[in-house]
């Protein structure tokens, strides 16, 4: 398949964080290869939310989405697969509604995409002083806030976008900024919905992806996002998240029983 027929979606999730989202659209606003289509995965979120999303549509140039349901506690699995069934891009990007992704984010990663394989990219931790107004001005800008301390990695700062490499396992990979092809989530049949509460849902999607026979690429020095501050979500559910995490590890399986289809359903 030749790059330039692959349509790419951005699918960012969000809750109730409308000021941070809108920065976040801003970033896309500004991208140099626009996404085909963007795609709001919001888990629950209030109107202020949808308000935010409907503005950005107006005027964005490309098409926009807002995939939403009910807040019932933490389901990022479940409105990632609502995001993907919403989907007709060929090639989806993930990342959260609190990372500003650089000017260059949806290009490096159409650069990086190779069929039997997915791709994994960096993040920028940005402080909470810098947080509250920060949006992407440029290298310099992100030097100084490297040399002050507002920000984390400042070798992410170098571009090699042509430096992709392999990697194995699942350590360090970041939900917020990972891309795959829509044809191998399906066939994987997407994020584990038994998965809710903070943490595992990204590894164990790529646990089962190793499983379904693709390779993992990272893009260390391109592909990046900056990722604001905000308090930490509660960690309740990671025992039991970590043990799922095992499971399927242990199993070698590649297709979940509760994902985009659920075991005894029909095909949509």
């Amino acid at each position: 398949m030749k790059k330039n027929k692959v349509s790419i979606a951005a699918i960012v999730s969000t809750y109730n964080s409308p000021a941070y989202l809108r920065r976040v659209l801003e970033g896309y606003d500004r991208q140099r290869r626009y996404p085909d289509e963007l795609i709001i995965a919001d888990d629950g979120s209030t109107e202020e939310t949808a308000r935010v999303v409907e503005e950005f549509r107006r005027s964005a140039p490309f098409m926009v989405k807002h995939v939403w349901h009910e807040d019932r506690g933490f389901r990022l699995a479940e409105i990632r697969n609502k995001a993907i069934e919403a989907a007709t891009a060929d090639y989806l990007i993930f990342s959260d509604g609190d990372c500003i992704p650089h000017p260059a984010f949806i290009g490096d990663h159409e650069s990086a995409l190779q069929a039997g394989s997915f791709v994994t990219g960096k993040r920028m931790l940005v402080a909470r002083e810098l947080s509250a107004t920060f949006n992407w001005q440029g290298s310099m800008q992100g030097a100084l806030a490297c040399l002050n301390g507002s920000i984390s990695g400042m070798h992410h700062l170098l571009r090699f976008p042509w430096l992709v490499v392999a990697r194995s396992g699942v350590s360090g990979l970041r939900g917020c900024n990972m891309a795959m092809f829509r044809s191998d989530l399906l066939a994987i049949n997407g994020f584990n919905e038994q998965i809710t509460g903070w943490g595992r849902e990204d590894s164990e999607l790529v646990a089962r992806l190793f499983a379904y026979g693709l390779r993992r690429r990272e893009t260390p020095f391109s592909a990046m996002v900056f990722h604001l501050w905000h308090p930490e979500n509660s960690r309740a559910s990671l025992d039991e998240n970590d043990r799922l995490l095992e499971q399927t590890i242990t199993a070698g399986i590649y297709r979940c029983p509760c994902g985009i289809i659920k075991e005894g359903e029909p095909a949509p």
